[in-house]
């Protein structure tokens, strides 16, 4: 990959994990700390849809000390080391293994959002997410921008595995 392709990749991590902590620090500061409950609408926080064809959407301040959806919480420290070794390698493969570009741009989302939920727990010593949704009465676990990053570049990460495995049977046939 070219250098210019590099730091096009790096800018956009970069710009990624500053909108979310810029968010994050806007959440901390003016909406109140609220526990998560589709008991009220909009939970304390902001409420941006209000039943849009059974969907609900607020803007809420909640705590997470543990990993995806509070799992592991009694387990903080741990969590924070296990984050650190996979940025470690992560950066390690996006530096030193030669790979597509889609792939590269794939890891390097998964590593901004990594980053981003790292950086919380130094910051303010947990993970704060911010939005959540209900789904036709189904209460939905809150994220943040950092969450949606690494979600997306997973996804990514497996349409292109998909596509390579359509593409070798096609070729095959």
């Amino acid at each position: 990959m070219s250098w210019k392709k590099a730091l096009g990749f790096a800018l956009i991590g970069i710009f990624l994990f500053l909108v979310d902590a810029s968010l994050k620090a806007y959440i901390n500061h003016n909406i109140p700390l609220i526990n998560a409950s589709p008991a009220a609408f909009p939970f304390g926080g902001i409420g941006v849809l209000r039943n849009w064809h059974g969907i609900d959407f607020s803007i809420v301040h909640v705590l997470n000390k543990g990993a995806a959806w509070g799992a592991f919480a009694s387990l903080q420290a741990y969590l924070l080391y296990v984050r650190m070794a996979i940025i470690g390698g992560l950066l390690s493969y996006l530096f030193f293994v030669k790979t597509s570009t889609y792939r590269k741009f794939s890891l390097m989302l998964i590593t901004a959002g990594a980053f981003g939920n790292v950086v919380d727990y130094f910051v303010y010593g947990h993970v704060i997410d911010m939005f959540y949704f209900i789904f036709w009465g189904y209460s939905y676990p809150v994220f943040n921008i950092a969450d949606s990053v690494i979600f997306l570049g997973i996804m990514l990460l497996l349409c292109e595995t998909l596509f390579v495995k359509m593409r070798r049977k096609s070729a095959n046939a």
